[in-house]
């Protein structure tokens, strides 16, 4: 007796190919920026203003990158230790507040929750201006652990809510029988909690140092014009003070994305990773 299978249904091969074309065009459209970015940061200063602009640079020029290694290393390096302070420093608070709102339910554990949502609709402008009175009577102003704590500000409650939705997926089966072997809440939390929370410590991790690395409002009011400065006012003043070398303003514009696309390669299986599965494969 022979059976009856029914037919294979296949996609029409014009609409998979219409919906790779436009994904193409999107994707190339928000690319098209950084491509310009980098082609601008090659041109020689003599094509800059050629009409119609050269869309490939084959006659391009290093003396951009040059400006930027002799003038821009020390805004590069004020910022790498403010994102990786303010990284250390958000991990530090947040891993075990999450912990605490995900596993140890304390009394008004819901209303701190609720404060993390109101916290980040608070607007960086206010904050900055907050820190800067307090940073001026204390005379805080232009310094690392300073820029640090304010960006902290901004990543501690994100960080939070990530953490306590990562761990609340940890099987309390399993926290109850580290418990029963003699471990108390810090060593559960330090030896079990923490290394199950991998995936969210590199996602905390990453959009921290993003957001420090990429921050304008607390570096421009909390600077006094010293010589603490990340690389975005960096940028911001070698633009008013150079601004006939775009060749040298895009050659640091690119150099400074770097360290941040590479952090993004290097994560982004982490990002979308649970902590269950995260647990289990370790």
């Amino acid at each position: 007796m022979s059976t009856l299978t029914a037919p294979v249904r296949r996609r029409p091969r014009n609409r998979v190919w219409w919906k790779t074309a436009l994904g193409t065009a999107f994707t190339a459209g928000m690319l098209f920026p950084v491509y310009w970015m980098v082609n601008v940061s090659l041109t020689r200063d003599q094509n800059m203003r050629r009409t119609p602009p050269d869309l490939l640079p084959l006659h391009g020029t290093l003396a951009g990158y040059r400006l930027v290694l002799d003038q821009q290393l020390p805004y590069l390096a004020t910022s790498l230790l403010i994102g990786l302070g303010t990284v250390v420093l958000t991990v530090a608070l947040a891993a075990p507040a999450g912990f605490a709102l995900a596993k140890l339910r304390p009394r008004g554990g819901g209303l701190l929750s609720f404060a993390m949502l109101v916290a980040q609709m608070i607007p960086g402008i206010i904050m900055a201006m907050g820190f800067y009175a307090v940073y001026l009577s204390l005379g805080f102003l232009d310094s690392v652990p300073g820029l640090v704590v304010a960006d902290s500000t901004l990543a501690v409650p994100f960080a939070v809510l990530v953490f306590t939705a990562f761990m609340s997926g940890i099987p309390g089966e399993l926290l109850q029988a580290v418990q029963v072997d003699g471990a108390g809440p810090l060593r559960t939390f330090r030896s079990v909690v923490l290394p199950m929370s991998r995936n969210a410590v590199v996602t905390v991790s990453l959009f921290t140092f993003l957001w420090s690395w990429s921050d304008f409002v607390f570096a421009s009011t909390l600077d006094n014009g010293g010589a603490h400065q990340p690389i975005t006012l960096g940028i911001y003043h070698y633009i008013g003070n150079n601004n006939q070398q775009w060749n040298a303003i895009m050659a640091t514009a690119v150099v400074a994305s770097i360290p941040a696309a590479l952090i993004l390669v290097l994560a982004q299986r982490y990002v979308a990773a649970g902590v269950t599965t995260g647990a289990v494969k370790d």
